[in-house]
């Protein structure tokens, strides 16, 4: 029988309310309230804090407080990535970035999602659908990144865009939806 955790990673419908997942979201939690918190003169801080929260990453993570996220576990990402203010991170899925992404302020990523069909909506399950994110990316900020997109390597992202289809490589995209307008 598969756990909750095992259903949500692996896509499957799940109960978010399992205490397992609800403690790792506390923790989480815990982590980026403390890095909130701190000042831009407690750099040092800030990086062991992110070690903590997100494990999975390369030289020079560099996220701008507030930042938010449910699990932090399940975010991969590259080296000389940014992420300005007040970005926010769904990962109940797998969210994989690459190397020398820049994240404009407010970006929201989210890999949750609920049922179309009303019943299994009331049920209280979700599921959730993985984002990538290629290498050498710009997000303009206030971008919206839909549950199961790809966005293609040296891209990048107008501000304001609703990303809900895969992006390729090489464009520039916007819009809602947003749509490649030119290659690059």
């Amino acid at each position: 029988m598969s756990t909750e955790k095992q259903k949500m990673l692996s896509g499957e419908l799940y109960d978010a309310t399992d205490q397992q997942l609800v403690n790792e979201r506390r923790q989480a939690r815990l982590l980026f309230k403390q890095f909130n918190d701190t000042t831009d003169d407690q750099q040092e801080l800030r990086q062991q804090i992110l070690k903590e929260l997100i494990p999975s990453q390369g030289i020079g993570l560099w996220i701008e407080p507030p930042f938010f996220c449910d699990y932090g576990s399940n975010i991969s990402v590259g080296d000389k990535v940014f992420f300005n203010f007040n970005c926010i991170v769904l990962d109940v899925m797998k969210v994989t970035i690459g190397s020398n992404v820049l994240f404009g302020p407010s970006v929201q990523i989210y890999t949750a999602t609920h049922p179309m069909n009303w019943k299994e909506r009331a049920s209280g399950l979700e599921f959730a659908k993985p984002i990538t994110i290629g290498s050498d990316v710009w997000i303009g900020g206030g971008v919206i990144i839909c549950p199961g997109v790809t966005i293609g390597s040296r891209s990048v992202i107008g501000a304001g865009s609703v990303v809900t289809k895969d992006i390729p490589d090489d464009v520039f995209a916007a819009g809602n939806p947003c749509k490649p307008k030119k290659a690059l």
